[in-house]
């Protein structure tokens, strides 16, 4: 059975409000370089201007077999189409003069793959070991043996947390949510 993995099936179920990043707005974020696609480690703490930062659980693979359950899964599905639309939308916040991060568990080899196959103009960063996650408190789920931390999104000015957006539903609509606000 293929998957596609650019198009969210119509009976998604969607994550619902939890207080889980509750905490978050207002908070500097901890000095903690990642490992990044672009091959230089980055700090989000140590960023001067305006970025936006989304945690995602993982991109799929299109040569894989589908995940069983993981649809079921509130939040869940829709990684590749939410890196797709901030791919699409990256001119947009390079004009508002916001950088873009997106940050997974994933392994950084399958998020070289990810930023190659999906022509990302923007790098992935590494928490594989969960260390930022936790630090940050972010809220996170098990899924055939593997932890995932859920798709949050976070306004960063200065390297201080200034909107959190959580849950995120869609996940293709994010980035147009975040502009709406970034100019008004």
């Amino acid at each position: 059975m293929a998957k596609n993995l650019y198009m969210l099936p119509e009976d998604l179920p969607a994550p619902q409000a939890d207080g889980a990043c509750d905490h978050l707005q207002g908070l500097a974020l901890p000095e903690r370089p990642l490992p990044s696609t672009s091959g230089e480690p980055v700090d989000l703490s140590a960023i001067n201007g305006t970025a936006v930062v989304f945690f995602y659980p993982m991109t799929g693979k299109p040569d894989q077999p589908p995940m069983r359950g993981w649809n079921k899964i509130p939040g869940a599905r829709g990684c590749t189409t939410q890196c797709c639309a901030f791919r699409d939308r990256y001119p947009e916040f390079q004009r508002l003069g916001v950088e873009i991060y997106g940050v997974s568990a994933q392994p950084l080899e399958d998020q070289k793959e990810a930023v190659e196959r999906l022509h990302l103009p923007f790098p992935l960063l590494n928490d594989s070991g969960l260390v930022l996650a936790t630090e940050l408190e972010l809220p996170t789920f098990d899924y055939d043996g593997a932890r995932y931390i859920k798709r949050v999104t976070l306004l960063v000015e200065g390297g201080v947390v200034r909107q959190v957006y959580y849950p995120i539903f869609p996940p293709h609509l994010n980035p147009t949510d975040i502009l709406s606000q970034l100019r008004s």
